[in-house]
């Protein structure tokens, strides 16, 4: 593969581990009067909607999914639901072993990092309070974007950040929302993390089709780099 001035990362599945909605959004459900069967529905069916933003914030795309299931909650109920949805979320979230020494690592060797999730509104809250987030050059987030991968926008919008043509740039990613392909049609390099445990993560619109190279660990990324000039350790 060609030297890559910056490695771009998907996030939920590729720097964490896989992803399940946990017990914690059993809360959410009961603040809203919801049966928890049915939001999670709701929240399958509508993922695409909600992680572009177009609904307005946090609160008002809650409101909408309430409309979409159902139920018609108090005004303080739907605020406290947000509250307890970022915890949810969060709870889900547990970073890979590998992701703080690797970005490490890729920035130790002037590799630029960057982040490009399709995401609703809690991950660009509580991504600043993880241990990934001052080794990430540019973060890109759908649900500020207004588009979701495979969109061009997403992956031309890091390059963009960091100054950079799409060729210079390997993206990484377990394969949702068909996001090797689009990063390869934005003309970036792409791999897919097929790691292990991603065998039971919770992933929207697969990449079934893309054929390209695999990584079964996320620390393999560090071979698709240059190494370290002779002498610097």
């Amino acid at each position: 593969m060609p030297r890559h001035q910056a490695v771009l990362f998907d996030f939920f599945g590729t720097l964490t581990r896989c992803v399940q909605r946990g017990a914690a959004h059993r809360a959410t459900a009961d603040l809203l009067g919801c049966p928890p069967a049915t939001l999670t529905e709701v929240l399958d069916r509508t993922y695409y909607e909600r992680a572009t933003g177009r609904l307005g914030d946090a609160e008002a795309t809650l409101r909408w999914v309430c409309r979409q299931a159902g139920v018609r909650p108090s005004d303080a109920a739907v605020r406290a639901a947000v509250a307890s949805r970022h915890r949810a979320v969060r709870a889900d979230t547990r970073l890979r072993d590998e992701a703080v020494p690797l970005l490490a690592a890729l920035r130790h060797r002037g590799v630029r990092t960057g982040l490009v999730s399709d995401c609703t509104h809690e991950l660009p809250a509580f991504l600043p309070q993880l241990a990934v987030a001052p080794l990430l050059d540019v973060r890109v987030f759908s649900v500020q974007v207004g588009s979701c991968k495979p969109d061009p926008a997403l992956y031309l919008a890091a390059c963009h950040r960091l100054g950079l043509a799409p060729a210079d740039c390997l993206y990484v990613g377990d394969g949702g929302s068909q996001e090797l392909t689009g990063a390869e049609r934005a003309g970036l390099t792409a791999v897919r993390l097929a790691a292990p445990d991603l065998a039971d993560h919770m992933v929207f619109n697969a990449d079934r089709s893309w054929h390209g190279p695999v990584l079964t660990s996320l620390a393999e990324v560090l071979d698709l780099v240059d190494p370290l000039p002779a002498g610097v350790g």
